[in-house]
């Protein structure tokens, strides 16, 4: 029998703008009418506030969870916590990993994302030996989404070198395939295992520096025969343009441009320190850009060339990245917000576009072009925004998506449905008991492995 269920939310962001009074009818978790200024009927289930389509965390490592409070202190730079990030994945096992993202999900579901793209490159045993299923922890990670309730894209990524001309070392031999043919026949085994209906396989070339230039073309051909998403990691840092110019004699944009890898099925993650030329290409490509402006600050990365993208054709996605904030609001209005401070000029984004950012484009760059919108035919992911707190205090509907972006925090969102089953309710995660436990739990367990 199909499922039916009726949602009546007082205030929704739709395609044509913010509405009053909306009842929106699905049947299977799919959007089948929505009807425009009605009251709450009997049947439907009120969400009381602004209702958004759910929102799409496009670029996550779940385990550097762990590194929260643990790593923003002091001085250092991107390499030395790297060298933190790395000590967590050395031990973690498949059952800390599962347990970890579980919990790392479920926050996510309470901050109103309702699919994520994790860029998963963890895939054998500590000292580079392959599990006897050397897939579990890509299968850990999709078993981790479906209990917490949200939608998973497992960007299984292509981690091959320790810099360019250099070999795996220390922790990252648990990262690596030996070559681009074994992780694409691993990576292809991983695809029919997937839960069907909550996961889809896409791929990664972790970064120029992990990815040797000939091993492109496996990569990128696998995904193309597949029409997945392809995701990068692109200019996060000088040190990395600086030793693809000395290797290669062009830029890291360049090269993914010459392996075929700049399409409109691919996201460049961060691509902070671009050159014009850069900027030009991957415009010219339609690739979208995904950037993760709390850990880029964090970081100390700097601040990417987001508008010039935007202006030359690329699309703007939003990801937490490192888990150092786990609220799409907060980077979605970064990005306006930082682009302020670099050019001393407001007014480079819109809220709408911004709010678009972090829902239909984050989902079309992970493979869920169905989804991120409230529309018939749509699937039925819908996150609400409480407007009875201090931040949303004063709404209005005609500047609905500016109060939102520009003052709503992750803590605002009252109601998640996903599939058109709520996974959040009346702030409650109604699958993982106790997230704040659940993620004291896994956190301490991964810490303290990881740390031994």
């Amino acid at each position: 029998m199909p499922v039916k269920r009726a949602f009546w939310a007082e205030y929704a962001w739709l395609p044509a703008g913010v509405r009053e009074g909306v009842l929106i009818e699905t049947i299977d978790g799919i959007v089948t009418r929505v009807v425009e200024g009605v009251g709450a009927p009997p049947i439907a289930e009120r969400l009381v506030g602004l209702t958004v389509p759910g929102l799409a965390d496009a670029h996550s490592h779940a385990f550097h969870r762990v590194l929260r409070g643990r790593t923003q202190g002091g001085t250092g730079s991107f390499w030395t916590w790297r060298e933190a990030m790395y000590a967590v994945a050395e031990r973690l096992d498949p059952e800390q990993y599962r347990a970890l993202a579980r919990a790392v999900y479920a926050e996510l579901a309470l901050a109103g994302v309702t699919c994520v793209g994790e860029f998963h490159y963890l895939h054998h045993a500590p000292g580079g030996t392959r599990y006897a299923d050397p897939n579990v922890m890509g299968e850990a990670l999709a078993d981790a989404a479906k209990q917490a309730g949200i939608r998973l894209t497992l960007l299984d990524t292509c981690y091959l070198a320790g810099g360019i001309g250099e070999p795996l070392a220390g922790t990252q031999v648990r990262f690596g395939d030996g070559d681009a043919e074994r992780w694409a026949d691993r990576a292809g085994e991983l695809a029919g295992r997937l839960p069907t209906r909550g996961a889809r396989l896409g791929a990664a070339l972790h970064s120029v520096r992990a990815v040797p230039r000939d091993q492109m073309a496996t990569v990128v051909a696998w995904a193309g025969e597949r029409a997945v998403p392809l995701h990068a990691h692109l200019s996060e840092q000088r040190a990395e343009n600086e030793a693809c110019l000395a290797a290669y004699g062009c830029t890291p944009a360049q090269v993914l441009a010459e392996a075929g890898a700049l399409g409109p099925r691919t996201s460049v993650v961060h691509a902070t320190h671009l050159t014009p030329g850069d900027v030009d290409l991957i415009g010219a490509a339609r690739a979208y850009a995904c950037f993760c402006p709390t850990t880029e600050r964090d970081l100390a990365d700097g601040i990417g060339p987001a508008a010039a993208l935007r202006d030359a054709g690329s699309t703007l996605t939003l990801g937490s990245d490192s888990h150092a904030v786990i609220d799409l609001f907060a980077e979605a209005r970064a990005v306006e917000l930082d682009e302020r401070l670099r050019t001393q000029v407001r007014g480079h984004f819109g809220a709408a576009e911004l709010l678009r950012a972090a829902t239909a484009d984050g989902h079309a760059s992970l493979g869920w072009p169905e989804a991120g919108r409230i529309e018939t035919g749509a699937l039925a992911d819908l996150t609400t925004i409480a407007l009875d707190t201090p931040r949303l205090a004063g709404f209005e509907p005609a500047t609905a998506a500016e109060s939102v972006i520009f003052a709503a925090s992750a803590g605002d969102v009252r109601h998640v449905v996903v599939g058109g089953e709520f996974v959040v309710r009346d702030r409650v995660h109604v699958l993982v008991e106790d997230v704040p436990r659940a993620l004291d739990e896994a956190i301490r367990e991964a810490y303290s492995t990881g740390a031994r």
